[in-house]
């Protein structure tokens, strides 16, 4: 495939980019750095081009980057040029406390530039894997949470994932040409996740906490509990919904282990192995309380299923840290 992946230098972008990369797939990488980090694929040859630049290759050894918007003009003329396959759009601002301080901002981005980029997809025919989010549900009150619960964003950042489902959905019904798969994550980690930035998980900034002796925050009482998903599955749900023979008009499906740990518990682990304190914080507004996916239709229409569960991918994101 030749493909395009948004966000390609954030956590999840890089970890699809190294796996589409060893697959042998041709790949270009969008994304302004505003989140992402080039170090994610310092071990790769990644040459720097000119957004619209279009060229032909049936073979690369190298990953070509554009620094720059995903719905910056000439990004968005070489997709409606149909040179791409698929492509994997991931780029967004992700966090959800600064979509609330600043709703508009995050709206462009998060919304209006991603519709850009699928009418630009539907026009040059290339199938686009959406990166959406298990926060549309808001406080889903049945689990597992099925992809036909009612959504109930509680954020900007949740309400503009959930547009964007919308927007699919809608031009799945108006254009014949519209090819487009909502995946809803929900709380990805594992190696390569920073932790002291803004965008951090608890995870990733728990293992931050103990590998420079610092106190982990724990929002709330701890009792919340969440769908933890290891970033491979999530990289392997991409690519299945890439290469699945299914035309898509905005289905969306689950990507997580239909299971869930609580704050608490993995909290416990850190000051059992590694003797880290704890400072309480009040909880965070937007949050909800409890998070559990039905995987059902994924691996029935997507024959997706999660390979590493929580513990095991918490060991090798310990490992990662270089805490074990």
């Amino acid at each position: 495939m030749r493909v395009l992946v948004t966000g390609g230098f954030g956590f999840i972008g890089s970890s699809l980019v190294k796996k589409l990369y060893n697959e042998g797939h041709i790949i270009d990488i969008v994304d302004n750095l505003s989140s992402g980090n080039e170090e994610q694929l310092k071990e790769y040859n990644v040459r720097h081009s000119v957004p619209g630049l279009v060229i032909s290759e049936k073979h690369r050894s190298f990953l070509r980057f554009f620094n720059c918007d995903f719905a910056n003009s000439g990004m968005l003329g070489a997709v409606s040029k149909g040179i791409y396959d698929v492509i994997f759009h991931l780029a967004a601002i992700p966090r959800v406390s600064y979509s609330i301080e600043n709703p508009v901002e995050t709206t462009e981005n998060n919304l209006s530039s991603t519709v850009k980029l699928f009418d630009a997809a539907r026009i040059g025919k290339s199938r686009v894997v959406f990166s959406s989010s298990s926060s549309v549900y808001g406080g889903a009150d049945i689990l597992p949470t099925p992809e036909d619960h009612q959504k109930n964003p509680k954020s900007p950042y949740a309400w503009q994932k959930s547009a964007c489902e919308d927007a699919a959905r809608l031009f799945g019904h108006l254009y014949n040409d519209s090819d487009i798969v909502c995946l809803r994550y929900f709380n990805v980690f594992g190696p390569n996740q920073y932790g002291d930035s803004p965008y951090a998980t608890a995870v990733s900034a728990w293992c931050h906490a103990a590998k420079n002796d610092i106190e982990c925050r724990s929002d709330g009482d701890g009792t919340q509990s969440r769908d933890m998903c290891y970033v491979d599955n999530v990289v392997d749900a991409n690519i299945l919904a890439a290469l699945s023979d299914r035309k898509f008009k905005g289905d969306c499906y689950n990507i997580a282990c239909n299971d869930c740990t609580t704050n608490s518990d993995i909290l416990t682990y850190f000051i059992d192995n590694f003797g880290v304190k704890v400072k309480n914080a009040p909880w965070r507004p937007g949050d909800v309380m409890h998070t559990r996916a039905d995987i059902s239709k994924a691996k029935e229409d997507l024959g997706y299923t999660p390979k590493v569960r929580f513990w095991e991918g918490l060991e090798k994101t310990i490992k990662w840290w270089g805490l074990k």
